[in-house]
């Protein structure tokens, strides 16, 4: 069922007059992106006719835009990304770690995304897997694979690495599965906070030397390397956010888990709550206050400004695989897992296709007919872009 109040609402009312006040800060990207919303699955985009084999009601369905940004167009690509991981799953718990970049590197990150961001990944990747081969903590090669939200529940920036972490790893010398030694935690969350921030400061110093660092506004000053030390000196001297949840156990929980957290974007429909007279509301969860629900309501352009800061630069990764789970050995790293594990085949779970993982994550069914709600959909003609059959129009 379609949510009463969509982001593409939002953007077809007052996008406009948001790209005249801010024409001159907004990205090629941006704009791309607001253009994409605003003609998701309508007429403009094309589509197919589609006729029900039990009563013969017929719909246009129309093309999606296919933006990772867009809330409408996460749901199939979600589940055909989580069912490819079916087969990659081992008989362990698994563990979640979020590594959360400070409050004061935020601004410079927002001018640099690439570069910032590509240092999270980076400087992450490189603590879990230094401080797992440490024999004092789990001495082995572990894999995992991180996943970036750049946003918290008010849309403001808060950029956060969640990495999901097997429960241990193949010995250094290759010939034994070392479990995790800890029943709460993957490794222990002080040493790698002060890895992690070690590391970033480093790489970040050395990107800073190479000038492929930006400053625009109040950051200018930034390009001064001394000025640059001033102000991360007071980040040297404190503890960085590393948050390691309780494992959340087996195979059988990972996809409905991971589903939370693949593919979101800055704000799903079904948080918007209403727009009226140039303003919009919408649920948030209030972290600082006991995860209270509240509401919270801004000017519709303060609103697209909030979510135009969360759309990534053209071809930037927000899903990699490290370690075991690095794409170019993934399947023999994890072959010789299930060997060692004595494990001879994948993790067998019930098959489903992507539709069905679809369904269990929407609660829709996408071939449903929705007007008898017993037969299936099916294609019987192609729609030019433009084109508008039976007066229908899904926007």
């Amino acid at each position: 069922m379609r949510p009463a109040l969509e982001v593409a609402d939002i953007v077809r009312a007052y996008g406009d007059k948001f790209r005249q006040a801010h024409a001159a800060s907004l990205s090629t990207r941006q704009k791309r992106v607001l253009r994409s919303i605003e003609l998701c699955r309508t007429a403009a985009l094309g589509g197919h006719l589609e006729r029900c084999d039990q009563c013969g009601h017929e719909r246009n369905a129309y093309n999606s835009c296919a933006d990772r940004h867009c809330p409408k167009c996460q749901s199939l690509a979600r589940a055909k990304w989580l069912e490819k991981r079916r087969a990659e799953l081992l008989p362990c718990e698994y563990f979640h770690v979020v590594f959360t970049l400070p409050e004061p590197l935020v601004a410079l990150a927002l001018q640099n995304k690439r570069q910032m961001y590509g240092l999270l990944f980076r400087a992450t990747a490189e603590t879990l897997q230094s401080i797992a081969a440490d024999p004092k903590h789990l001495g082995a090669q572990i894999g995992f694979f991180c996943i970036l939200h750049t946003w918290g529940q008010t849309l403001t920036a808060h950029p956060h690495l969640h990495c999901v972490v097997p429960g241990g790893g193949i010995s250094l010398d290759g010939s034994r599965w070392v479990p995790c030694r800890r029943r709460r935690f993957l490794l222990p969350v002080r040493v790698l906070s002060c890895r992690f921030r070690n590391l970033y400061l480093r790489y970040l110093k050395q990107i800073h030397a190479a000038g492929k660092l930006r400053f625009h506004g109040q950051l200018q000053h930034l390009s001064d390397p001394a000025s640059l030390a001033r102000y991360l000196a007071p980040l040297r001297r404190r503890k960085w956010v590393v948050y390691a949840k309780a494992p959340f156990g087996g195979p059988d929980r990972v996809l409905d888990y991971l589903g939370r957290y693949t593919h979101r974007v800055a704000i799903s429909n079904n948080r918007l709550k209403e727009l009226k007279n140039g303003q919009v509301s919408f649920a948030y969860k209030d972290y600082k206050h006991e995860q209270r629900h509240k509401l919270m309501t801004l000017s519709a352009d303060e609103f697209l400004r909030r979510f135009l800061l969360h759309v990534l630069p053209d071809g930037f990764q927000r899903i990699r695989h490290y370690g075991l789970l690095g794409n170019r050995h993934r399947a023999e790293h994890l072959a010789h897992c299930r060997e060692l594990l004595q494990v001879t085949v994948p993790v067998q779970l019930p098959q489903q296709d992507y539709q069905e993982r679809y369904r269990q994550l929407t609660g829709q069914d996408l071939l449903q007919c929705p007007q008898c709600k017993k037969g299936q959909m099916v294609r019987i003609a192609v729609l030019g872009a433009g084109i508008v059959i039976n007066g229908w129009d899904s926007s």
